[in-house]
């Protein structure tokens, strides 16, 4: 008997490793969660976990941690997906924290350090032991380094050197209570993987991603939206601009790039060609130093 040949396209094997990973942090963890924040990446990654489950409903909430400096068309996107899929919204507030005197903001106003002690408060409140981020290796030098399952101590705090290994995708979720396991369901994919993914699924993003005129200004190099959060210095001149966004996050030091590419295959045409990661070329906490997010995911960032 001979069996016809069976051929996985690229984007079928990512989602199916994605949705074996997120059905293995379901399995192994008692109380796991999906951040969310309603940017591309954690968009595909609850596109997949909702495939992982269907018909049934997600069996975990998913966890916003809210700077209070978002763009306002990703939190009505976040609101709309949270809504229209039935899902239970948790949100850690930064405002809340500064206000309670937890953390304090920065000289610069960016409050995207100021995130992690309010990540870990919530993780600790929630006594959450798994949370899945769609952080992606191609996207800088310190998340190459780390697992799909990535072990934080009982501080949240995650040592480079101290890995477990994930020989044939077998993945080690055991931890003591207080311990936690940072997941990476889309670890493997790549910007370009994102895109194509969103193409061919038809899944929905913020308009945000889309090349339209911004009133926008030079900042290091970089093109920062004018708004309430990231506001012309005296000698900033503000132009108007055809932009885009590649990420989406504090909108502080979150830049745009400039852009003609108003659908998803013009967006998929554009990376394809771009040599510059997201993060590098619109991610100003990340022009600080090679190290500083390593230093950062050390201490508890996602």
């Amino acid at each position: 008997m001979t069996h016809p040949h069976y051929h996985l396209s690229e984007l079928d094997a990512l989602e199916a490793e994605a949705i074996h990973i997120i059905r293995e942090v379901v399995a192994q963890m008692e109380r796991p969660a999906l951040l969310f924040s309603g940017g591309k990446d954690s968009i595909v990654m609850l596109h997949v976990a909702i495939r992982a489950f269907a018909p049934a409903p997600v069996p975990f909430p998913v966890v916003h941690i809210d700077t209070g400096h978002n763009f306002p068309e990703v939190l009505e996107f976040r609101d709309r997906m949270v809504q229209d899929n039935g899902l239970q919204l948790i949100v850690g507030s930064v405002q809340e924290a500064i206000d309670r005197g937890v953390v304090r903001e920065e000289p610069n106003g960016s409050r995207n350090r100021i995130q992690t002690p309010v990540l870990l408060d919530t993780i600790e409140k929630n006594r959450f032991d798994a949370c899945m981020g769609g952080a992606r290796r191609d996207e800088e030098k310190a998340r190459a380094k780390e697992r799909v399952f990535s072990f934080r101590d009982e501080f949240g705090q995650w040592d480079p050197r101290n890995q477990r290994p994930e020989l044939w995708s077998l993945y080690n979720g055991k931890v003591h209570p207080g311990e936690s396991i940072r997941v990476f369901p889309l670890s493997n994919w790549t910007e370009l993987d994102i895109w194509n993914y969103i193409a061919d699924r038809e899944v929905e993003v913020p308009s945000i991603y889309f090349a339209h005129e911004r009133e926008v200004f030079d900042r290091g190099g970089m093109w920062m939206a004018a708004n309430e959060f990231a506001v012309p210095r005296d000698g900033d001149e503000v132009v108007t601009k055809k932009v885009r966004y590649r990420t989406v996050g504090d909108a502080t030091l979150t830049a745009a790039v400039e852009s003609d590419a108003d659908t998803v295959e013009k967006i998929v045409t554009e990376i394809a060609a771009t040599r510059l990661t997201e993060r590098g070329a619109t991610r100003g906490d990340d022009r600080v130093s090679e190290a500083a997010m390593e230093d950062r995911k050390k201490e508890g960032y996602f």
